[in-house]
Parts: C-alpha cells; sequence; structure tokens
C-alpha cells in the first residue's frame, strides 16, 4: 500500500470508469495540503469510571488461555455481552446514517452512546487511532477516520463499531445507504452480505479455517466484484485482535475451528476486478485503487460444540 502523492492524483481521477450513476465527485480523497498521521485529531474523553483496555491506559490484559473461550463459563457470557452491546452501537448507528450527517458527528453520537452503556469504544487509541468508530464512504476499503465532511445522497457508508466491556470486546460492522443509491451499488452492498453469510455458512467444529475464504471466493469470482486481500477478520476476546486470521479469499491457511474459537469475518467487496489498495497520508484510510466503492460487513462468530453461532445479529 502506498500513499498518494499529488501528481498522482490527477491521474486516478481520469481514470476512474462509470461506477453505475457513482461519479468522480463522490470519490473520497485526502484534504490537501496534506497532513500526515493524526497527532492533529483530538480524541474524545473517557470518563475515569469506564474500565478501559490496557492499550488505552487500562491493567494489563488477562489472556484467554489458549485463545479459545471455555464455553458455559463466566468468559462467555462477558462475552457474547459485549456482542450484544456491539450490535445494538451498530443499529443505532444506522439509524444516523442520512444525507447531510457528518461522519464526526455520528462518531460522536457513537461514542456517547458506548459511555451511557458503561463501556468503551475500542477503536479510540488503538495503536494511535483518533476516533471511537471506523466510517468508510465509498471507495475507502476500511478504516476511514470519521470527518467534517457531510454525507451525501447516493454515498454508501460503513461504520465499524467495537466496544470493550467487562473485559472483553465485541465487533461487527454493516455497510449503509445513504439516501437514493444505485443498483451497482445496492448490489455491491448485498452480495457484501451475502459473503459473510457464505464465510459463517463454512464454520463448524473440525473445519478447516480456509474453508472460510474458499466459499466467499466462491460467491464473489463469478461475478464483476472482488474481495479485497489486505483486510482479513481476526481472534477477538480480552484481545481486540489475535490468532485466528480469518483470509476472505482462497488461500493455504492451516489451523482448524475448534470449540471455543471466537473470531470476526469481515469481507471487503469491491465494485471492481481491482482490489488493490492504496493508503492515505493519516495511515488508517485505505482506498481502492481505481476509485471503485467498497463495502464490508462482519459479524463475530463463535464456534460451539456442535456448530457456530453468530454473537453479532
Amino acid at each position: 500500500m502506498l500513499y498518494l502523492s499529488l501528481r498522482r492524483r490527477p491521474l486516478l481521477l481520469s481514470r476512474l470508469r462509470a461506477f453505475g450513476t457513482y461519479s468522480v465527485n463522490s470519490v473520497i480523497l485526502p484534504q490537501e495540503p496534506f497532513v500526515y498521521g493524526v497527532s492533529h485529531f483530538t480524541p474524545r474523553t473517557v470518563p475515569d469510571h469506564i474500565v478501559k483496555p490496557h492499550y488505552a491506559g487500562g491493567p494489563p490484559t488477562a489472556r484467554d488461555p489458549g485463545g479459545l473461550i471455555s464455553l458455559g463459563s463466566d468468559a462467555e457470557r462477558r462475552l457474547r455481552a459485549a456482542a450484544r452491546l456491539a450490535s445494538d452501537v451498530r443499529e443505532f448507528a444506522g439509524t444516523l446514517v442520512q444525507a447531510k450527517v457528518t461522519t464526526d458527528e455520528i462518531d460522536a453520537a457513537v461514542h456517547e452512546y458506548i459511555i451511557r452503556h458503561s463501556a468503551y469504544p475500542s477503536p479510540l487509541l488503538y495503536s494511535g487511532f483518533p476516533r471511537s468508530c471506523c466510517t468508510s464512504v465509498n471507495n475507502i476499503i476500511s478504516h476511514g477516520i470519521p470527518d467534517d465532511r457531510p454525507l451525501e445522497d447516493g454515498d454508501i457508508v460503513n461504520v465499524d463499531i467495537t466496544v470493550y466491556l467487562d473485559g472483553y470486546h465485541g465487533d461487527t460492522s454493516q455497510t449503509f445507504l445513504v439516501g437514493n443509491v444505485d443498483d451497482t451499488g445496492k448490489e455491491l452492498v448485498e452480495m457484501t452480505n451475502r459473503a459473510l453469510q457464505a464465510g459463517i455458512d463454512a464454520c463448524a467444529p473440525g473445519r478447516p479455517f480456509s474453508d472460510i475464504g474458499k466459499a466467499i471466493h466462491d460467491l464473489i469470482d463469478p461475478t464483476s466484484f472482488s474481495i479485497s486481500p489486505d483486510f482479513n477478520g481476526h481472534g477477538i476476546g480480552t484481545e481486540f485482535h489475535r490468532e485466528p486470521w480469518i483470509v476472505h479469499n482462497l488461500n493455504n491457511g492451516a489451523g482448524r475451528m475448534m470449540p471455543g474459537h471466537c473470531f470476526t469475518i469481515e469481507p471487503a467487496i469491491i465494485e471492481s476486478k481491482t482490489p488493490s489498495c492504496f493508503m492515505f497520508p493519516d495511515g488508517w484510510t485505505a482506498s481502492t485503487e481505481d476509485c471503485s466503492r467498497s463495502a464490508q460487513a462482519e459479524h463475530m462468530v463463535l464456534i460451539t460444540e456442535d456448530g457456530a453461532e453468530v454473537l453479532t445479529r
């Protein structure tokens, strides 16, 4: 992934093809003059009574033994509670998505919602991330930083939510439609959710993790869309990100699902057959190389003794 250069910007715009009624005016590019890093952002404050993860000044993380959740235990109860709250926050965020609302306003409301429920917004200060959720608009694949650009009629926006509650993280996302989205944009979002479900359907104790990527590949490959190879799912629990790493395209990764594994499946589907990306100067925001749109959807999956359960429906 490369930083966008001033000389490269007009080249990208000149090569942008027509994807539905999506046009050059809807492409998200970094503001000029470029500012590198995120030190110019002021993170939102969190009350002292909220328990914080270790990277935000909280106590050291107590790891789940072997990276597995003990089924039927208090750990599972706490994990499920974090997942339920994340799901509630995601649905709340969806009610805020409308034209003329800025993603910074969505982030502020999400932040307050999470705090009111005695949880911490996990993205905040994670490896220096300056906001409480990720908002990825149109051509942004992942890790978009909420800003003061108003959403426009016809946009699509992924809102990625993670909460830290009672020592456990809950993580989920969805791509929402803003007003009147063209048919191609709607199809992209629908296909992304179908890809997520295909990955979920490939989960069961004893199955290889690589079956998830194969299932998503088999769905997407015959279409005009593609799968981003740059962003994976991940194990989750007391740690925000950990093994197993979930690859969403064809792969020969080792490992099999075992009861107690909890992980995210979060395919990012690209509107074109060019899945490569470039990084904004902020070091977080990733855009498609050809500026076509991307959509993403994410759930947490817990492997049980006899199947797999989605915790963030």
